[in-house]
């Protein structure tokens, strides 16, 4: 059948290559693992904003040539974002569909048996470093305009989700897989919709709303699940990585407490605007 012959393709490429069936994570050796990285990394990122925000002149618009130059970076950022989001969303579905022993296993990782290796592993690691690369968003939105539209939400999310993504392969954190396919499937609706306003394709108000709606689910998801990963770590001899996901709880719960309240800020108050003018 064609359709399983393209699985066959993407799992060859995507869960079977060398470089992907065979990874390890090793402070030592592994690129970007350093635990000095994270630190430095978050650190210039929250100084840069810092800085930026003084530095730049509220104004309307970008000079120009700086324009121009916008005009170009942020489809190809998004676009990469997109491509990135994409193939972690099908090449860690594929790898834990290959990996996993039994199906519990993407819920809940043995203690004392799993290992930070293999595919699966391999793209927590593509997903941690694309969140460093995701850092350029706040340097665009700086870039493109007055600093108004850099949110707490914005900046607390991008620095926070470093420890926490570093923390899925650190601590081998059971429910990271289906968390990691979950967030790349959420990023390929919000950069998809990114890509599009960044090239002058203009989609219907309500759809920027979807895409919060979409974040919003992602948490919902996220706590729903974990009832799943708590049953079986108190009822079924215990889960890998406990303590990480006490952490990722409390910034989902935070997160998610600013998304709704951006939505009802946002969402809201257009609402009421819009049926002011149809009065």
């Amino acid at each position: 059948m064609p359709g399983w012959g393209s699985v066959a393709a993407l799992r060859r490429l995507l869960v079977e290559h060398p470089s992907v069936a065979a990874f390890e994570w090793d402070e030592r050796r592994t690129w970007g693992a350093s635990p000095l990285l994270i630190f430095v990394t978050i650190f210039s990122y929250l100084a840069l904003v810092l800085f930026l925000r003084r530095l730049l002149p509220p104004r309307p618009s970008p000079h120009p040539p700086l324009r121009l130059i916008l005009r170009f970076i942020s489809p190809v950022h998004n676009a990469v974002i997109l491509f990135l989001s994409l193939s972690m969303a099908i090449g860690c579905s594929l790898a834990a569909a290959s990996q996993m022993p039994s199906p519990t296993w993407v819920f809940c990782f043995p203690p004392g048996e799993t290992a930070a290796k293999g595919p699966v592993f391999f793209y927590a690691h593509i997903f941690y470093l694309s969140k460093i690369y995701e850092l350029v968003d706040t340097l665009l939105i700086l870039l493109s305009s007055d600093g108004r539209r850099l949110s707490f939400l914005h900046v607390y999310h991008h620095a926070v989700v470093l420890i926490m993504s570093r923390l899925w392969i650190t601590a081998k954190q059971s429910l990271m897989p289906v968390a990691l396919v979950t967030n790349a499937s959420v990023h390929v609706v919000m950069y998809g919709y990114y890509l599009c306003s960044s090239l002058g394709w203009r989609w219907p108000p309500q759809w920027k709303r979807v895409v919060t709606n979409c974040q919003i689910v992602q948490f919902c998801i996220s706590f729903a699940l974990s009832l799943v990963f708590l049953w079986l770590h108190f009822f079924r001899g215990g889960c890998s990585g406990m303590g990480a996901w006490l952490f990722n709880a409390a910034f989902n719960g935070s997160l998610l407490f600013l998304f709704l309240d951006f939505h009802k800020s946002n969402y809201r108050s257009t609402k009421k605007r819009d049926a002011r003018k149809r009065n």
